[in-house]
């Protein structure tokens, strides 16, 4: 017999079974259409369209930011960002890392037996800090620490648990951006590219598959693409670093966008190859794999996102706390336990990895999170499925910004705590191209309640930079698949 503990917040999943593999796969600014079973005409995902076709497909899934950085913070700790220790993407090593006392996903499956890796960028871990992977849980780190270097796919060095792994690469010093003490050297173009760093971060994910297949595992695959390398794009016009455009290299597009495609069906390709391992080594049906992205879909490096309409019907992209900026492609597939071919319009956020893996490994969780156990979805039982409240979103660039979803209802206020708030009805306008706030001032009174309630203030976090100088348009609203 099971023994069970429950989340805050939480359903819990029963079964007499040992607890399953996890693998948590993450692409980098990832649009919510830039995927072929999320309407995407352009670029083939061949094999992620079959991981939906075969798995279930979330419609109202959303990260925990609308950049990097807080993003993983939420993923990994099951707090939103109003209780999240790192809330933007910074420069500081002390905004920029969590501290020994957070506790994430990784700490919690390890106390349960499980075997932990990361494989990509970590982002919320400086070196030097108490941040890094290897103290956060993780028994296998490699990849980037920092995401300034992760913009860089020809790196000079990638870390592998506590050391430095040189790569055959250089990088142009002229190229490097400097931080604000001007003493931080991170990112850059490289002059010799030899070691995409793509395809090693794929491959120690394979590597440690292999070396975990008779033990429970957890595996988080954080990968750069498709994130321009923003220095490239400054330096010459092009930031989408791909070793070759592959079946693009003859289309009439400019090389940019050829670029972009060509990422994404790299990576598409690699998750294919993790899901045949799991085939192969007779434990996919003892697997539960969940691809996503942790933001909205960038306009970065030279690519035209309304060429590939990367944000399908929905308004807005990275940095924005429209859909566009938050709502993500989000595919479960656990053949034998997830139905295969459906489609879930459960509104859940990526802090929920956290009460969903302690529930199906059958451990505590910490108190007080803001974290729902999706397991009941996962293994078709929607109707034992918990909801939240509300979800919550803050950011501090552009002004500062800051968001609630409230059942139908979506509230966005800029600058955040002080300025007008924005209210749709998603249900009748998935765009939001309609602003309700005059004819419902109950409403938005009630969702400022909620937005008050869920910002906890922080004196390494003010609101600040500059605000935008334009809004986004409001998106079509039209379904796409």
């Amino acid at each position: 017999m099971s023994v069970l503990f429950v989340c805050s917040n939480t359903a819990v999943y029963s079964a007499e079974k040992t607890s399953p593999n996890i693998i948590f796969i993450m692409a980098d600014d990832l649009g919510y259409g830039d995927l072929g079973c999320y309407g995407q005409q352009k670029i083939k995902t061949p094999r992620i369209d079959q991981m939906a076709a075969e798995g279930m497909k979330f419609t109202q899934m959303y990260a925990g930011n609308t950049v990097c950085a807080p993003s993983r913070c939420v993923l990994m700790t099951g707090l939103h960002m109003g209780h999240g220790r790192v809330r933007g993407n910074t420069w500081v090593k002390q905004n920029q890392s969590l501290k020994p006392e957070d506790v994430t996903v990784a700490e919690v499956l390890k106390q349960a037996g499980y075997k932990t890796a990361l494989t990509g960028k970590w982002g919320i871990g400086e070196e030097g800090t108490q941040g890094v992977p290897n103290l956060q849980g993780f028994d296998f780190f490699y990849g980037y620490l920092n995401q300034h270097n992760a913009h860089n796919y020809y790196p000079e060095f990638l870390w592998k648990n506590g050391k430095k792994v040189r790569l055959r690469n250089i990088v142009d010093p002229s190229t490097i951006s400097k931080g604000p003490t001007g003493k931080d050297s991170l990112g850059g173009v490289s002059t010799k590219k030899v070691d995409y760093s793509h395809d090693l971060i794929m491959q120690e994910a394979l590597n440690f598959i292999d070396q975990s297949a008779k033990q429970p595992f957890f595996l988080y695959v954080a990968l750069t693409i498709p994130h321009a390398n923003n220095e490239a794009g400054r330096k010459v016009g092009d930031g989408q670093e791909v070793p070759d455009y592959g079946i693009y290299k003859d289309k009439d597009w400019k090389k940019q966008d050829k670029g972009q495609a060509a990422m994404i069906t790299r990576m598409d390709t690699g998750i294919g190859q993790i899901l045949d391992r799991l085939k192969k080594l007779n434990i996919d049906q003892n697997t539960l794999v969940i691809f996503t992205s942790d933001n909205g879909h960038h306009r970065e490096g030279g690519n035209d996102p309304e060429f590939f309409d990367a944000n399908g019907p929905l308004r807005g992209m990275k940095r924005d706390l429209y859909e566009g900026g938050i709502r993500v492609p989000f595919i479960a597939y656990w053949p034998g336990t997830t139905p295969a071919g459906t489609v879930s319009d459960h509104i859940g956020y990526f802090g929920d990895l956290m009460a969903t893996a302690a529930d199906l490994a059958h451990v505590a969780c910490p108190p007080d999170l803001d974290s729902v156990s999706i397991a009941p979805t996962l293994t078709g039982k929607p109707d034992q499925q918990k909801q939240h409240g509300f979800l919550y979103w803050e950011f501090y660039e552009q002004g500062s910004k800051q968001a609630a979803r409230w059942g139908k209802w979506k509230a966005v206020r800029m600058p955040m705590l002080t300025g007008e708030t924005e209210l749709y009805n998603l249900d009748q306008d998935l765009g939001e191209g309609t602003n309700l706030a005059d004819q419902h001032p109950d409403i938005v009174k009630q969702m400022e309640a909620m937005m008050q309630e869920a910002h906890t203030p922080d004196p390494l976090w003010k609101p600040g930079g500059k605000r935008p100088k334009k809004k986004s348009a409001p998106g079509d609203g039209k379904p796409r698949f």
